[in-house]
């Protein structure tokens, strides 16, 4: 299968209008959710690894691609994305089917199993944000650091690439440029991916603005003076308003892969993203000793309560990728994920 026999249509539900990318109408469905500031393309190779046997279908989450921009209530957590992806399962007939998820798309599979336990078939995590969210924690329980969420939400982006993905830049004459980011974080250096032209456009289709991305923000006391308000995706990604602390409670319990590169430095227990971290290392002013936090120990942790109640758990780090590994090794990718769908 080539790029050219994916197929792209917009699908009306009962909640959005939602634009997938598939290729056929038959067999196991499998459901690739793509993470922040992306789109389903960056699922294009990936739906090439499956056998005829599986049906893929890539949607693009309200805000991106091209589904409608509705906006994004922060104080449900992922439950919009969640509750869109449900409906559209309804709208294709799909009762039960495989779930991928890749970074904020992780995040959003995970609230989606926690709802919907006996609809999945198998559970795929690919780089995802800690299932207590993204910044403003620490401890692998998920410990808030301060009872507002400072350090987490629409705030901590930094504006110059908002103000380039507004802009629509598709140069690499500044480190923020969207280009330049996905080089040097989305994959690890020197990788550069064969349809990163594609992945740079994709980028660029996130809506802006305090609905959609980056959010609100409040000031706070707390360091570093920044903490989630209740609009757009950052905000809906904050500890404050997204935890998974019920997974190991769920029933039934389907197997759950969770594939990461190991040199991811956006979903990491030093990311470059957490201003935790940024702050440990004198890139921020003002820190006060507040923890990075360990959002790979994170994930294990609620993976192991996951296996402890029952679950099947597959945990696959691959060395020298980064945070979108499977565009960067799409064949360990592609063999793990056929493994999971056929456990």
């Amino acid at each position: 299968m080539t790029a050219s026999s994916i197929r792209t249509r917009r699908v009306p539900t009962d909640r959005l209008t939602v634009q997938i990318c598939e290729v056929r109408d038959e067999g196991e469905p499998v459901v690739f959710v793509h993470g922040n500031v992306s789109s389903s393309a960056f699922w294009d190779t990936a739906l090439s690894l499956l056998p005829d046997r599986y049906r893929p279908i890539a949607p693009d989450l309200r805000g991106f691609g091209g589904t409608d921009p509705l906006p994004v209530d922060a104080t449900r957590g992922l439950r919009d994305h969640a509750d869109d992806l449900a409906s559209l399962l309804a709208a294709l007939g799909v009762d039960r089917a495989h779930l991928v998820g890749w970074s904020m798309g992780g995040g959003v599979i995970m609230q989606y199993l926690c709802d919907h336990p006996a609809a999945v078939r198998s559970l795929t995590l690919v780089n995802p944000v800690s299932p207590y969210g993204f910044g403003g924690t620490h401890g692998v329980d998920g410990t808030l650091n301060s009872k507002d969420g400072a350090g987490s939400g629409g705030g901590t982006v930094n504006p110059e690439f908002v103000a380039r993905l507004t802009k629509g830049d598709r140069g690499e004459d500044s480190p923020f440029s969207p280009r330049s980011v996905l080089a040097s974080t989305y994959v690890k250096p020197p990788h550069r991916p064969e349809h990163e032209d594609t992945y740079v456009e994709s980028m660029l289709t996130t809506r802006i603005g305090d609905d959609h991305y980056p959010g609100d923000s409040v000031a706070s006391t707390a360091w570093p003076g920044v903490a989630p308000g209740t609009r757009g995706v950052l905000n809906s990604l904050s500890p404050l308003h997204f935890r998974i602390d019920e997974l190991h409670l769920i029933d039934p319990k389907p197997p759950v892969l969770w594939i990461r590169g190991e040199d991811d430095v956006i979903v990491s227990d030093t990311s470059m993203f957490d201003l935790a971290h940024l702050g440990s290392m004198g890139a921020l002013p003002g820190w006060d000793g507040t923890p990075a936090q360990p959002m790979v120990a994170q994930t294990r942790h609620v993976l192991n309560r996951y296996a402890e109640a029952g679950g099947l758990v597959r945990e696959v780090a691959v060395p020298g990728a980064g945070h979108a590994v499977h565009l960067e090794r799409p064949d360990e990718f592609g063999a793990a994920l056929r493994g999971i769908l056929s456990a």
